[in-house]
């Protein structure tokens, strides 16, 4: 009988296995964000044009997501509170996923997909932005967030995949990532939201605080 293959050379065939793998997946990281920024780059900055527009008159950003997308709301909340780029003045951003008991009794007391709307009734205020972040577009949680913030006259940006899905037609800007890979598409969303970030510094950095109360 034939010995089985030396560990090693099991070994080698897997890495050449996962090289070929990073491969594949980092050529197409590079072309979906060559892509989106050849057709979209315009919009990115429409969209830290409106999100400026609400913290210079004092008003706040609210994100949310689900998953990987609650990270990456969490993420983009520290960026405007601390800092991107720029030592500047702390701006009001803040992330719907992190509140567990406000999270947790809004499922279990009423229904998870309300877990966003629910706190954008509670905490939006006209003039304030709603920045919603979905791979997909269609989450309930983030159509009802959505809808309740365009009913209550907040802005809303999405950070979208797929075609945008139903949330897309929520959106005043929605920046649509057009991939079916979940893991691509978080990939891109948060280069824009660092480059929307760094945007919204350079509009903001030499603006006034607003005045008290305001």
């Amino acid at each position: 009988m034939a010995a089985p293959p030396a560990p090693s050379l099991r070994r080698g065939r897997r890495i050449v296995d996962h090289s070929e793998r990073c491969h594949r997946d980092v050529l197409a990281h590079l072309d979906l964000v060559r892509s989106f920024f050849e057709h979209h780059t315009g919009e990115v900055e429409q969209a830290a044009r409106t999100v400026a527009g609400s913290l210079s008159r004092g008003r706040k950003v609210l994100f949310f997501g689900n998953g990987g997308s609650a990270a990456d709301a969490q993420h983009l909340a520290a960026e405007l509170v601390n800092r991107m780029s720029l030592e500047r003045r702390a701006l009001a951003g803040l992330a719907l996923t992190t509140d567990s008991s406000v999270l947790t009794s809004i499922a279990n007391d009423s229904a998870y997909d309300r877990i966003f709307s629910r706190q954008v009734e509670a905490l939006g205020r006209t003039g304030d932005t709603a920045f919603a972040i979905s791979t997909s577009g269609n989450a309930p949680s983030i159509l009802q967030g959505l809808s309740r913030a365009r009913q209550m006259g907040l802005a809303t940006v999405g950070l979208l995949g797929h075609d945008g899905g139903r949330a897309r037609a929520l959106c005043d800007h929605p920046l649509v990532v057009e991939s079916r890979i979940t893991a691509r598409i978080q990939e891109v969303h948060i280069l824009i939201g660092h480059l929307l970030c760094e945007e919204v510094e350079s509009l903001l950095v030499s603006a006034p605080a607003p005045p008290a109360g305001q």
